[in-house]
């Protein structure tokens, strides 16, 4: 598997997921909470993101040859779906949605709305997806691209820790610039993701 394809799809991961997007909104949904409290907030969201992007990762072709979708029109329409969410990262419409999905009162937020749909939601979801399809090599590629997802995992576990001090770092402007820098970069996968799908049903 070449390394070009694996930085692309570490890339892909990472900005779908938009680990400092997730600053903000992991400080508001464990407000009041302990250092300690959060850090298990933190571990178990990822956690649980881990397990549902794996079982998409593994079984989601196979979930769509069951139902009749080619890998390349889920491809096209996994591309669209990621342009849109690039779109609401341009234009901040994802960070006020995600905003708005607090936790109930004495409801535990590291399952919804943290693992799911913050962490492991439909963008990630289909990029797992497309990701293990694009890496061929059977399961050798599909436990390739779960390694870089749960380096991911990894990453956003780090970047919730440290949201306090980066929030003070960062301010309000400076996850909004980088967001919109993410959504830059999400746009143009996005896009190539249709190209290759549109390539992959023999029409061009």
């Amino acid at each position: 598997m070449e390394t070009a394809f694996l930085i692309t799809a570490f890339a892909t991961l990472f900005v779908v997921i938009d680990p400092p997007g997730l600053v903000p909104l992991f400080i508001a949904l464990t407000r009041g909470m302990g250092p300690e409290r959060r850090r298990a907030m933190a571990s178990r969201a990822c956690l649980i993101a881990s397990f549902l992007l794996t079982i998409f990762g593994l079984a989601g072709e196979s979930i769509l040859g069951f139902v009749g979708i080619s890998m390349p029109a889920f491809r096209i329409a996994g591309g669209i779906l990621l342009f849109l969410t690039a779109l609401d990262m341009l234009f901040e419409r994802r960070t006020q949605r995600r905003e708005g999905q607090q936790a109930e009162p004495d409801h535990d937020p590291s399952v919804f709305p943290l693992a799911t749909p913050l962490i492991a939601g439909p963008g990630a979801i289909a990029s797992m997806i497309l990701l293990v399809g694009q890496a061929g090599n059977g399961w050798a590629g599909a436990f390739a691209i779960i390694g870089l997802m749960l380096a991911m995992m990894v990453v956003t576990f780090l970047f919730l820790l440290a949201s306090p001090p980066m929030e003070r770092l960062l301010g309000r402007t400076g996850t909004i610039v980088i967001t919109r820098l993410l959504g830059m970069l999400l746009a143009a996968l996005s896009v190539q993701f249709v190209i290759d799908g549109v390539k992959g049903t023999g029409l061009v």
